[in-house]
């Protein structure tokens, strides 16, 4: 009998303690999730953040990760996006009916290297089986609780943005929805690119320990970058600037954008943070970034101006500009 998952497993019987037992609880194994109680029980002191989300993105396999890599590096970097420094999660699984048990397994590696490399305990969760056809193949929820300085907490609200601050990013864009959609199928389209998909909160910690002067954080995910640059500008007494030849797009993103009609600012990001950063400390912060694996490439793409409030637009190659406005519709459905 092949080994795949029955609706059984989700039965709550001996074969659902089973599939906990020998598939999940190793992958994850940690003191307080060992407990198996209802609810997980710790200790935090001090100002929590909290979050949650969901991964449905297709295909669960894809070219530099996977759906479990994806769900905790998801949520971690929403945490480490307002500052706070992740401690635990949860994970909820829904399994469609005729999984292979080795993918499962393949997808709980990824979850269990990723916690490992972050520090951060996977505490509680919850494993639901559905029919055939109902799920596609394995749907994820995670989420995240982590402890929020005092020092960082107006970094979520971006309230002390002022003109002259910079604008910084850890990378080229558009990398990680360019890979789901080349890993597709049904495009018969062969595309050599990785995902970005990454934990920052290791990047962010050792910037925020080195320099007061981070002002806003955001991962450009879904809607990529351009969205999250007209949501900064939107309603605000100020306007974004960004230098479209600051901007790194790699080639080959930029030749498969081209050949589908995508436009790359448009494009989701799972391991980039676009930052706000007072003039004076943007130096010392492009330095901490460029020590850190995941900065290497970090640089300057705009800043923060007084002209044209309420707007973001990109200083284009031509001398002209480029109103950037907030993605319309889905440009790319569930690739995160």
């Amino acid at each position: 009998m092949d080994k795949t998952i029955l609706l059984a497993h989700g039965s709550g019987g001996k074969l659902s303690h089973e599939l906990v037992i020998n598939s999940l609880l190793p992958a994850l194994a940690n003191p307080i999730l060992e407990k198996l109680d209802d609810s997980a029980v710790f200790e935090i002191n001090g100002r929590i953040a909290f979050t949650t989300d969901s991964f449905v993105v297709n295909p669960i396999f894809f070219p530099g990760g996977d759906i479990g890599k994806l769900s905790v590096c998801g949520t971690i970097n929403d945490l480490a996006m307002v500052g706070a420094r992740p401690l635990y999660l949860s994970l909820a699984l829904i399994i469609e009916e005729g999984l292979p048990l080795k993918d499962l397994d393949r997808v709980m590696s990824s979850v269990h290297q990723m916690a490992e490399e972050t520090g951060v305990k996977i505490v509680t969760g919850d494993t639901k089986v559905v029919n055939r056809t109902k799920c596609d193949k394995v749907f994820i929820t995670t989420t995240g609780i982590g402890i929020l300085d005092k020092k960082h907490r107006e970094i979520s609200s971006g309230r002390h943005i002022k003109p002259g601050d910079k604008l910084i990013i850890n990378g080229s864009v558009g990398d990680h929805g360019m890979a789901v959609l080349a890993a597709r199928k049904e495009l018969n389209i062969q595309a050599d690119i990785l995902s970005d998909c990454a934990s920052l909160n290791g990047l962010i910690q050792d910037i925020l320990s080195e320099s007061d002067g981070v002002k806003f954080m955001r991962d450009p995910t879904r809607g990529g970058l351009a969205t999250v640059l007209a949501e900064l500008a939107r309603s605000k007494p100020y306007g974004i600037s960004v230098d479209e030849a600051a901007v790194h797009i790699l080639p080959k993103v930029k030749s498969f954008c081209e050949l589908l009609g995508f436009d790359a600012m448009y494009v989701a990001n799972e391991g980039k943070v676009l930052i706000v950063a007072d003039s004076h400390e943007s130096g010392k912060i492009l330095e901490v970034m460029h020590r850190h694996e995941l900065g290497k490439e970090a640089n300057i793409i705009g800043e923060v101006v007084s002209g044209y409030p309420g707007k973001a637009w990109m200083e284009t190659a031509v001398g002209g500009k480029r109103i950037l406005d907030m993605l319309a519709g889905e440009q790319l459905p569930r690739i995160c």
